[in-house]
């Protein structure tokens, strides 16, 4: 279902045959899939509880405790209906847009299923939880990609062929990178020693990485040698060679899979004994007193976005290297911003603001005044719209590549609206109060899917702020300098009353959560809270600062370039335009000296 989509979007023509087949597949897969997850969801049931299955009320009341009342249940439920719900779209719908969309909901139908393939009494659980998802995601698009390059073949010419195949191998290759690196660290968690290979766990875990290790060393011989045998007289016995082989190896790879789910994995990875305070809470044990030396090196990378730099740092360097490779220059500081902004994101969500944010408000309010104001200022300096556009070759054929996906979500109406600038700053701005006094900041504590909406929804309000303010990067409007310096002046006003808001507080926010820790180091947890406030106060105004100097900066430099303009002219014309100027004052003069007094 969600291979058979991201294909279409990314390696077929919308409006043509074959996106319409690939999107009947998807429709189909969607039926398959709500059919499995109810059958799954049901005989799980059966599995933990043993009932009499009959007709009767009390097998029927029990099954409606069982889908309402238990995590596992409830997680089937939404699977089941997400799926029947994507079984109606992917027949409905046939433009891009609402493709695109409709494959991001698919996607995110499967992240359920990621919360149910480990224990929640496993250590590194939102680790183990994180790695999980991006390895069923990842797994989902190369496996339903390739499903899909059966079912169209038909409708392909020998050339169109070997262009979808070379298409799909570059998302294959992307996915492959996921699928091992999830798989790595999901490995890692389970296991926590090599003598744990000796286990149950540790054998199957050797079938599914040899199958993998089998199926990048394919991947990289079929892209080298099988697609350029697509476009001659041996086509049809390099494709089914692919198709074969990458089944094969898939299929031995997903049965391990499958497999692992359903075998528990070594007991060290278990949290011993009763748990601390801290362990209900949040999963892990309480960390040490956080030290100077502390914040240098305190780890825990989460690995969504860690892949997503690692990601971000290949694709802008590619870029670079492409510009280069046929002579256009870039400038180098926004090669150096933009990676310096990577690698102090990978800081913040996996270093010691990660380690240390669920105990301490104030590492928080650190790690958030970073997050939404720090990195996008280095982000938004390295001009990564521009540098695609630039880079990545056009399509003439009708498809989306991603240069065209990139300017089109640029230039869509829900990008014009975000990035006008009174809505940026209102996002940027608001999002602080109502984050912090409603709910969403409790959810984010809870859920460790909260906490990666938090980043996410931090990271890109503040990109888009910044945007409106010094990028490069194409918007359909942005402010006279004075108005965006008014503007800055504003929400620098807006920021600081917040900071002072919380310094005021007399009671703890989430009080169950930050003062029922058990920490004995460190502030106490009102005094922290009252820290937290003086860092959203002041730290948090230093790159707002920042911000306004470049502005400045900016605005001086657009006087000389709008001065330099019109000298420029004035050379081309012989001052043209001011001796027309100075003619016509004499005329108006020479008319008034002729009038009667």
């Amino acid at each position: 279902m969600v291979g058979a989509l991201v294909t279409a979007l990314y390696a077929l023509r919308a409006g043509e045959r074959e996106f319409d087949v690939a999107l009947d597949v998807a429709s189909i897969s969607a039926a398959i899939f709500t059919v499995s997850a109810a059958a799954t969801g049901f005989l799980t049931f059966v599995d933990a509880f043993n009932p009499a299955i009959d007709a009767g009320p009390e097998f029927g009341a029990q099954l409606g405790r069982f889908v309402v009342e238990t995590e596992v249940g409830r997680t089937w439920l939404i699977t089941t209906v997400a799926g029947a719900a994507l079984t109606v779209l992917t027949f409905a719908v046939r433009s891009w847009t609402a493709t695109l969309f409709v494959a991001i909901l698919a996607a995110a139908s499967l992240v359920p299923m990621g919360t149910q393939g480990h224990s929640g009494e496993e250590a590194f659980h939102h680790e183990a939880m994180t790695a999980l998802i991006l390895h069923i995601i990842a797994a989902a698009v190369w496996l339903g990609g390739l499903i899909l390059l059966v079912v169209v073949r038909p409708l392909l010419d020998r050339d169109r062929l070997a262009t979808v195949v070379a298409r799909y191998s570059s998302i294959a290759i992307a996915a492959f990178v996921v699928v091992a690196v999830s798989g790595t660290v999901r490995a890692a968690i389970g296991l926590q020693t090599w003598d744990a290979l000796l286990s149950p766990y540790g054998a199957i875990l050797c079938v599914k990485i040899v199958a993998l290790i089998a199926l990048g060393a394919f991947g990289a011989w079929y892209r080298t040698r099988l697609i350029g045998k697509l476009r001659g007289d041996a086509a049809s016995r390099a494709f089914w060679t692919l198709i074969v082989f990458e089944l094969v190896l898939m299929g031995a790879a997903s049965g391990a899979a499958a497999a692992l789910a359903r075998t528990p994995p070594p007991g060290s990875s278990v949290l011993p004994g009763p748990p601390t305070p801290a362990e209900v809470l949040t999963g892990a044990p309480l960390p040490p007193e956080l030290t100077p030396l502390g914040w240098l090196t305190s780890w825990n990378i989460d690995l969504l976005w860690a892949v997503a730099a690692g990601f971000g740092v290949f694709f802008y360097a590619m870029g670079v290297w492409r510009l280069r490779r046929r002579g256009d220059a870039w400038p180098i500081y926004r090669t150096v911003l933009w990676m310096t902004g990577l690698a102090l994101l990978v800081w913040v969500t996996g270093g010691a603001i990660n380690v240390y944010q669920d105990y301490l408000f104030s590492v928080h309010m650190v790690g958030h005044m970073l997050l939404t104001m720090a990195v996008p200022l280095l982000l938004v300096a390295g001009a990564p719209v521009t540098l695609a556009a630039r880079a990545i070759r056009k399509r003439e054929d009708g498809t989306r590549g991603g240069r065209e996906w990139i300017l089109w979500a640029v230039h869509s109406p829900v990008a014009r609206v975000l990035t006008n600038p009174f809505v940026a700053a209102g996002l940027f701005i608001g999002s602080l109060w109502v984050f912090y006094y409603t709910d969403l900041f409790r959810w984010s504590l809870y859920d460790h899917l909260g906490h990666e909406w938090m980043v996410a929804h931090f990271l890109i309000t503040g990109y888009l702020f910044v945007l409106t303010l010094i990028g490069i990067d194409p918007v359909p409007y942005r402010l006279p300098y004075p108005g965006r310096l008014l503007l800055l002046i504003g929400v620098m006003a807006m920021h600081a009353f917040f900071g002072i808001a919380i310094m005021m507080q007399e009671g703890l926010m989430i009080a169950e959560w930050f003062g029922s820790m058990g920490r004995t180091w460190g502030a106490t947890p009102l005094e922290d809270q009252y820290v937290g406030g003086g860092v959203a106060w002041s730290i948090g105004e230093i790159p707002t600062l920042i911000l306004a100097i470049i502005v400045a900066i900016q605005w001086s430099r657009s006087d000389a370039r709008d001065q330099k303009r019109r000298d420029r002219h004035a050379d081309r014309t012989g001052d043209a335009e001011l001796e027309e100027y100075n003619a016509r004052l004499a005329e108006l003069a020479a008319r008034d000296a002729r009038q009667p007094r």
